[in-house]
């Protein structure tokens, strides 16, 4: 990283993850061509987890090369026009894709997935059934994750 003073270290990178309903998943297609998408995640150790349709694009792609990247930029990033730049804090992950079959595991990231994103709701203490089978989920296993952040005078 070129900027050392807007480096973060992994735990606090690992935060930024927690902290983002969404990410930007990108893949290559089979002729070698980038494709992202944005999707809601949610980690649970070195895993993010994520939904989608079993069929499409995107599960086209990581079916046929499972390592992926994934971006996430906290909300709430500004421009700082005096200063002429950007307040965020942003991290990158990458790792290797793989589609969840374990009725277990799919379950359980399903209920973490709609816990963070609609606590509220109780549909997440559910069991899942009624769309257990037409719904995809993915796990991403990281191998690596950085984090940078330009936060003015609030960096830590």
């Amino acid at each position: 990283m070129r900027r050392k003073d807007r480096e973060l270290t992994g735990e606090q990178a690992w935060e930024i993850v927690d902290r983002c309903a969404d990410g930007v998943v990108s893949m290559l297609e089979e002729d070698g061509t980038p494709y992202a998408v944005p999707v809601n995640i949610v980690r649970e150790g070195n895993c993010v987890y994520f939904h989608s349709a079993p069929v499409g694009k995107k599960a086209d792609c990581m079916r046929k090369n499972p390592r992926v990247c994934v971006t996430c930029v906290e909300s709430g990033a500004e421009i700082d026009q005096p200063g002429l730049t950007t307040r965020y804090a942003s991290a990158i992950l990458t790792g290797t894709a793989a589609e969840v079959t374990e009725t277990e595991e799919k379950v359980n990231a399903l209920r973490l997935l709609c816990r963070k994103l609609a606590p509220e709701n109780p549909y997440w203490q559910g069991d899942f059934r009624d769309c257990i089978g037409r719904t995809a989920v993915w796990r991403i296993t990281v191998d690596a994750i950085t984090g940078k952040a330009n936060r003015g005078k609030q960096t830590e």
